[in-house]
């Protein structure tokens, strides 16, 4: 199996007056294509942090990171935009659908930014709403939805572009139990497909999904799991021991 993500003693500092935080520090992390990966940790562990530098969102302050075999350490900001866009989704816990728009344009966005012609963008956005079973909401607006129809929305933008890897940070947070399963269920289908899928969550239910659970502590990768083994917060949370 292919390995899509290659992290290399990856640090993250943020300066904070006259102190540094390492938010990521000395992380080794290697993903690989196809596979579903939940990332775990207390609060303040730097999962958002690395969720961000993995999708270059935020740059690493030292250390190297490839994506599908290709160095994106140090890409001009042009074209990490470009890799974004191309090569990976994101989902977001609230959402990040533009209110003033329905279903159909939050979808079409990322195919606006990246020149496809109108047509091809509307009948492709319909196609990705049918899939995720809003047929018959593309023409809502944000504001008309369910939070769970909003999140498929999302779901629906993110993957429009055909990604290789996509990467949703808390996506049931905000749901009901109903909603968040179906969600999920949307996610599980997208991994069986072959999508590879990181997902941050503090729910030991979604950790369970996952082929892989990494915890973090400190900025620091401090235990894996099998996704199968998770059984609780505090059995995930006992750090004493690497």
């Amino acid at each position: 199996m292919a390995r899509v993500i290659e992290l290399r003693g990856i640090r993250r500092t943020y300066k904070m007056g006259d102190q540094e935080l390492h938010a990521l520090a000395d992380l080794d992390l290697d993903i690989e294509s196809g596979e579903h990966v939940a990332i775990m940790g207390p609060s303040g562990s730097g999962k958002s942090t690395l969720l961000n530098v993995i999708g270059l969102l935020d740059r690493a302050s030292s250390g190297r990171y490839a994506l599908d075999g290709r160095d994106v350490t140090d890409l001009s900001d042009e074209e990490l935009s470009e890799v974004r866009q191309n090569q990976i989704g994101f989902v977001f816990q609230s959402y990040h659908l533009v209110a003033r728009l329905d279903a159909v344009a939050n979808v079409e966005l990322p195919m606006v930014f990246a020149g496809v012609p109108k047509k091809e963008r509307r009948q492709r956005a319909e196609a990705a709403l049918q899939r995720v079973g809003l047929g018959d909401r593309m023409h809502h607006k944000p504001t008309e939805m369910s939070g769970g129809q909003a999140q498929r929305v999302a779901v629906a933008r993110s993957t429009i572009m055909g990604p290789s890897v996509l990467l949703a940070d808390e996506p049931t947070g905000n749901l009901d139990s109903v909603s968040g399963n179906r969600v999920l269920d949307l996610l599980q289908g997208l991994h069986r497909d072959g999508l590879t899928l990181v997902v941050v969550t503090h729910d030991p239910a979604v950790a369970r999904l996952a082929d892989r659970v990494i915890v973090l502590k400190d900025g620091r990768l401090a235990r894996e799991w099998r996704g199968t083994d998770v059984v609780s917060l505090d059995q995930l949370f006992e750090l004493d021991a690497p």
